[in-house]
């Protein structure tokens, strides 16, 4: 029996020569291949500028020290997303104020935002679910005109997704974007992530942040301003990314294939995809009645499926800080029902008849 995951890297004969190539090169870290990473990312979304990190989390953490926030000012951000979205405002030191989601998409409500906006709000993070963006223009809409409030996205699902008519990651509507790579994203690096932005003070920022702090001044010397991390991407990393972001299109295209033939034929409630939206899906979560027994049923006709996600605020490190089950409804329902399906490229439409037919065995 074929044992099918929720998600799975696409790799090639191209990508596993990108990274021999670089292995075989005078650079396995801090060359040229990263600079051509970032380039490639800066011309397919848009954006002035971007920056390689290792992981999406540890963009997330260089965007919030590029904002300059921590003390006791408040970020919002969505509960119904991975750790990483809040956490990176704790290793700051700020305070995580959660916001609810929209019941159709799972995507943080811009008319919740408003409602927790404070003089010390600093940063929304608004998170683009299973590949859907949020909607920038309204939350862009929210901010204070009397002081900066910035627009950190956390876009770790949505490399390939376009809101309205722009690319995600292009900042638009934001001050910065982060990406991730891991290998269950629609492109990988193995690990890593990037982050992208217009504006060039911040993009000074989040290289020296990247790095140590270091600020390089001419031939050898540099100072060290500000206390920075070692966050650097490496060049096999790299080489790996400039090979897969050549297949994003055609990534996204199959993974809109694959959702429109579960639509067509599964039936089941899902997602659903905004008028603005053309999303490169990272997942496919369907709700079920009772999740426990669909998981475990479909783990014995061999799919290994996941749940997207145990609701942030609802863990012990955040219930210590005050929060508890009951504060976000329409997160708490979602994540009561949801359990999210094969999607990955490589599915053929064979193994698409034989995922919905196993599906349709233990409804």
């Amino acid at each position: 029996m074929k044992v099918y995951n929720y998600g799975k890297q696409s790799i090639t004969e191209d990508d596993i020569k990108s990274v021999i190539d670089v292995l075989q090169s005078p650079y396995l870290t801090c060359g040229p291949k990263v600079k051509e990473f970032e380039k490639a990312i800066c011309e397919y979304t848009g954006a002035k500028y971007c920056v390689a990190v290792n992981s999406a989390t540890s963009g997330l953490h260089i965007a919030m020290l590029a904002a300059g926030i921590g003390g006791d000012d408040d970020v919002i951000t969505s509960p119904m997303t991975f750790l990483a979205s809040a956490n990176c405002a704790r290793y700051c030191g700020a305070n995580v104020v959660f916001t609810d989601v929209e019941p159709e998409t799972a995507n943080i409500d811009p008319v919740e935002i408003k409602k927790q906006l404070t003089p010390k709000t600093k940063v929304i993070v608004p998170v683009h679910f299973a590949g859907q963006s949020c909607n920038m223009e309204a939350i862009q809409k929210l901010l204070p005109v009397d002081r900066k409030v910035y627009i950190i996205e956390d876009a770790a699902h949505a490399i390939g997704s376009d809101y309205k008519d722009t690319k995600v990651g292009s900042c638009k509507y934001s001050d910065m974007t982060v990406f991730s790579f891991h290998p269950v994203k629609t492109i990988t690096t193995g690990e890593g992530g990037a982050v992208t932005t217009n504006n060039e003070v911040l993009y000074k920022k989040l290289l020296a942040f990247r790095s140590h702090g270091m600020h390089h001044t001419q031939d050898w010397k540099y100072d060290m301003v500000e206390l920075g991390l070692n966050y650097r991407m490496t060049d096999i990393q790299a080489a790996l990314g400039c090979s897969q972001i050549k297949r994003l299109e055609q990534f996204k295209k199959r993974r809109r294939e694959i959702v429109d033939y579960y639509n067509r034929n599964l039936r089941l409630p899902h997602l659903v995809e905004k008028e603005y939206s053309n999303a490169c899906f990272h997942l496919y979560p369907i709700l079920v009645e009772d999740r426990k027994s669909f998981y475990d049923k479909a783990k014995e006709i061999g799919l290994n499926l996941q749940v997207h996600y145990i609701p942030v605020h609802t863990q012990p490190y955040y219930q210590k800080l005050g929060y508890k089950w009951g504060d976000y409804p329409n997160a708490e329902k979602y994540y009561e029902h949801c359990i999210s399906l094969p999607l990955y490229p490589d599915l053929t439409n064979e193994d698409l008849e034989d995922i919905v037919s196993r599906i349709k065995r233990i409804l």
